[in-house]
């Protein structure tokens, strides 16, 4: 006949088994009552179970934290709550013990703790080096043995706290930075998805929060990483451009052969400079990294979260006019061959997985060095995910556009692509596309498509063929 204030009365009694009784009875009372929740904090049983954290008593210590798991889920106010009550030192001194179901309940509680948009730099600040030591690299097998050996309950640990890295690196640039520089995190996220793949175990809940740690640090990280960093993947040819190329122009354009050799050598050197025993943040932009997120778009067949993520790593390393992005980009391309697995995903993948996959080849599109090969492999796949009439079912604008601006990259250089947009259908899409103008998402997809066709009439040889379909001069340059 225990009620809400007995319980809280009992948190502070003398005797232990008062103590668990109390807090076994806000466990079971909170895990799903918002009122019992809110009655509790106005009860104060916020700072009386922070107290117990670290009781003598392993018991109460179980207890007290199990309920405050259920306190806190779905409960803004109870999460600063437990943070003024200096919540988050206890619970780090609570990691330290030896107990897989106070380890459980303590990662638990901070993984429910991370979803507060407000609290996640404040936890990032308190608890990133410990809960990498404890919990990370000895769970993750980076540590001595170098193989992954977890119980259940150890895997459910590690689960918790990938999922709480997971949601606080999608926080602030400054947590991102910190979670980059903090010794060994980086590293185990790498060892843990390389491992797992080793053993056909690409599917694990833990690899996916894995892979969008991975993906959120690579977030605009040319642009956050350590100056001295980015110096050395730039290398001379952006240090010293202006002697560089008056040199090349004076005896051979830029587009030459040798010109290109040039530049080639130039990343031969850096990219083997760079890919010497990566440590922490270097792993982000290593070339290796290439291949493991490879490897996981082949691999992982169910789980859609893991390979969005690792294509969205994969977009994020290949974006924008960095040299390094370009020399990653090609590396895909050329050494990984990473065209037909992405093209493969593009098949049955949903809006979000599109989103990453579009931007991705876009990316690759840009810095491909042979434009017609590629027009060949990604042409008819792209075009026919557009829509082409009103009843079409069409993906988001961002994902058109994506699309439209790979067709670009192609049709600048190759009039292959060009040819292969008629073969394939494609001329009726995109004057479908560019007169669609019913919301400011169809005008920027319609400005896209008017770009294209501008660059296809280029192609004096297809003139014909676009006659053929009906279409005059004025529909491809009017805009």
């Amino acid at each position: 006949d225990i009620d809400l204030p007995s319980a809280v009365k009992y948190l502070i009694a003398t005797d232990p088994n008062l103590q668990v009784l109390g807090a076994a009875y806000l466990q079971h009372k909170c895990y799903s009552d918002g009122n019992a929740k809110k009655q509790a904090r106005s009860l104060q049983a916020m700072p009386k179970l922070v107290k117990l954290f670290n009781s003598p008593n392993q018991e109460v210590q179980r207890h007290a934290t199990g309920a405050m798991r259920n306190l806190i889920y779905d409960n803004a106010e109870n999460k600063l709550a437990l943070v003024e009550e200096n919540g988050i030192y206890e619970l780090m001194r609570t990691l330290r013990e030896p107990d897989d179901e106070l380890r459980k309940n303590v990662t638990g509680i901070l993984w429910n703790l991370s979803s507060s948009d407000n609290l996640k730099d404040r936890l990032a600040r308190d608890t990133l080096e410990q809960l990498t030591d404890l919990v990370l690299v000895p769970l993750s097998g980076l540590g001595s043995s170098g193989v992954i050996q977890q119980n259940p309950s150890e895997a459910e640990i590690f689960y918790n706290s990938t999922g709480f890295l997971r949601n606080l690196s999608s926080a602030s640039q400054q947590t991102r930075q910190k979670m980059r520089e903090c010794h060994g995190l980086v590293d185990s996220m790498i060892h843990y998805v390389n491992s797992s793949l080793e053993v056909g175990k690409s599917e694990d809940k833990s690899v996916e929060n894995a892979v969008c740690v991975l993906r959120n640090l690579s977030y605009r990280l040319y642009d956050e990483m350590p100056p001295s960093s980015l110096q050395r993947l730039e290398g001379h040819r952006r240090n010293d451009s202006s002697t560089m190329t008056g040199e090349l122009v004076g005896c051979f354009s830029p587009q030459s052969k040798k010109a290109r050799e040039h530049y080639l050598n130039a990343d031969i050197i850096t990219f083997t400079e760079v890919s010497k025993d990566p440590k922490g943040m270097e792993w982000l932009w290593n070339p290796q990294i290439v291949g493991i997120y490879n490897r996981l778009l082949q691999r992982c067949e169910l789980n859609k979260h893991t390979t969005e993520a690792a294509s969205g790593a994969l977009q994020n390393i290949t974006a924008g006019d960095r040299r390094w992005a370009g020399v990653l980009s090609r590396l895909a391309l050329e050494q990984e061959r990473i065209l037909n697995p992405v093209l493969d995903r593009v098949r049955t993948a949903d809006q979000h997985q599109l989103r990453s996959l579009t931007g991705l080849i876009r990316n690759l599109s840009r810095h491909a060095r042979n434009k017609d090969e590629m027009s060949t492999k990604v042409v008819s796949h792209l075009i026919e995910k557009l829509p082409g009439s009103v009843g079409d079912k069409s993906p988001p604008a961002d994902v058109i556009i994506n699309i439209i601006a790979v067709l670009n990259n192609l049709v600048v250089e190759s009039p292959m692509a060009a040819r292969d947009i008629v073969y394939f259908d494609g001329l009726r899409k995109l004057f479908y596309i560019k007169k669609r103008r019913d919301s400011s998402d169809s005008e920027k997809s319609s400005r896209a498509a008017a770009s294209l066709l501008g660059n296809m009439w280029q192609y004096a040889k297809l003139h014909r063929d676009f006659k053929m379909k009906g279409y005059r001069k004025e529909d491809f340059l009017s805009l």
